[in-house]
């Protein structure tokens, strides 16, 4: 079906248009986004790392491709109306780019005009082209496109309204996309754009597809190696891309909200600093465990109601809280702990303390050759790891940097086994403690907390599945 076709039908019959609406794959073959995808791939080869084409002779060639992306934008505008003031300026400020020999982009106004929260609806599509870098894909700003979809189930929906407020959450699958987000890339974030100065952000998105594609392919085949029995319902999760993208959904949900939220040092994690990285580990597991603690108190309220007294949103949340839970654990010590370099991977470390604290309070075992775990058991040692990190946090308001990063330290250390080469093991001297915060920074080794011998071993059997999960989306 063509945007022409779609078109006339919608001016024809306007009370058929939800009938007409175009499928992602519709969308995603038609001419004018075909068009818009070849341009904006072929204009980043002319750009440098700011995004600007510094190289006069390429002007006419970007010209033409800014030409065509405009004029792709335009044609595909009906087909995103919540879209429309967006799609505009944008159009605009390539236009301007273009107008001011392709210098350092500016996409602000465009930026601006863009609200996907706004409209958070199930299987809304969005449009999305900006010079922008893509985390943990390219951090060059170049010109990316993508077409997106929301994944905003009812029992979601109901979670946000009520205890699990989070107006700036946009959960989203991928549709079609350029290079850049070929990769590890599971995010869409508003500072990753360019722009002359930084607004106030209003949202944030995350591909729930890619994190569920990449989770059941790793866990499938980290189970299957260390034979690890998977309980019925994690199974179910394995085999199911939309079971696993809601579940992703309600982890994700209740992570970004905790961010801001609870007994926090003064100096949050947001705020740009150089920290020693186990303080970013101890964040980002701090917010997933939060997410593991919360669904288990969903788990246990909702349970002990008759199933008959529970509405369809309800049911579906209490389905998905035991599967957010085997979430967060599989991915964690699966997932997190050997994807990436041991170059300061902060998420790395926060899966080896996490298998390590399953392990040393015995409900994780590793008994001949094969992976067991104590599931009735898991729940209360995981909250109680969450509730460590929370007493630590707790304490840091009356303790000056320093000393709650050397509390931070002792707490890691006391479960992952440092590398015995550490200065931070041995002690740190009188004049690393007495200087700049950046002398104990520089004294954390890169690799301060390596793998241990399982992960060693389990490592060697599982880079090719990992590494095959680089741009992976919901269709494989």
């Amino acid at each position: 079906m063509t945007i022409e076709r779609s078109n006339q039908a919608i001016i024809g019959e306007p009370e058929v248009v939800e009938d007409v609406r175009l499928s992602g794959d519709d969308i995603a073959a038609t001419p004018a986004w075909l068009r818009l995808k070849a341009a904006a791939s072929a204009i980043r080869e002319h750009q440098i790392k700011d995004g600007s084409i510094p190289e006069t002779a390429a002007h006419e060639a970007a010209r033409a491709h800014v030409a065509d992306i405009v004029m792709s934008i335009r044609e595909l505008a009906p087909l995103f109306p919540a879209d429309g003031a967006y799609l505009d300026a944008v159009a605009l400020d390539f236009e301007r780019w273009a107008d001011a020999d392709f210098g350092v982009p500016d996409f602000l106004d465009s930026l601006v005009e863009f609200q996907p929260q706004a409209s958070r609806r199930d299987g809304e599509f969005h449009l999305v082209i900006f010079p922008m870098y893509t985390q943990n894909g390219s951090t060059d700003r170049l010109v990316e496109a993508v077409i997106v979809e929301v994944v905003w189930p009812e029992f979601i929906g109901a979670l946000e309204a009520g205890d699990y407020s989070n107006a700036l959450f946009v959960p989203i699958r991928f549709v079609d996309f350029t290079p850049g987000y070929d990769t590890n890339s599971a995010v869409l974030f508003p500072e990753t754009v360019a722009m002359r100065s930084i607004p106030t952000f209003t949202w944030g998105a995350i591909f729930a597809d890619r994190e569920a594609a990449r989770f059941r392919r790793v866990v499938r085949k980290a189970a299957e190696i260390t034979k690890l029995e998977l309980p019925a319902d994690a199974q179910e999760l394995l085999d199911d891309q939309r079971l696993a993208e809601e579940t992703f959904v309600m982890w994700d949900l209740i992570h970004d909200r905790t961010h801001m939220r609870g007994d926090l040092p003064f100096d949050p994690f947001m705020i740009k600093q150089r920290m020693p990285f186990f303080l970013y580990s101890l964040e980002e597991l701090r917010c997933d465990l939060t997410a593991f603690r919360e669904s288990v108190r969903l788990e246990k309220d909702l349970s002990s109601r008759e199933r008959a007294e529970l509405s369809d949103a309800e049911a579906e949340t209490l389905r998905h809280a035991r599967l957010v839970q085997y979430a967060v654990i599989f991915d964690r010590i699966f997932r997190f702990t050997l994807t990436g370099s041991r170059v300061r991977n902060y998420d790395g470390l926060g899966g080896q303390l996490l298998f390590a604290w399953l392990h040393q309070h015995r409900v994780l075992h590793w008994t001949d050759t094969s992976l067991a775990i104590d599931w009735d058991a898991v729940p209360d040692v995981v909250v109680e790891l969450g509730d460590a990190i929370d007493e630590l946090y707790w304490r840091s308001i009356d303790r000056p940097k320093v000393a709650h990063w050397l509390a931070a330290y002792e707490l890691v250390s006391a479960v992952v086994e440092p590398h015995p080469a550490s200065l931070w093991k041995r002690g740190l001297p009188d004049e690393v403690l007495l200087g700049a915060p950046r002398g104990m920074t520089d004294a954390v080794l890169d690799d301060e907390f390596p793998l241990s011998m399982f992960y060693e071993a389990l490592q060697k059997k599982m880079g090719d599945v990992i590494a095959s999960t680089s741009g992976i989306t919901g269709r494989g």
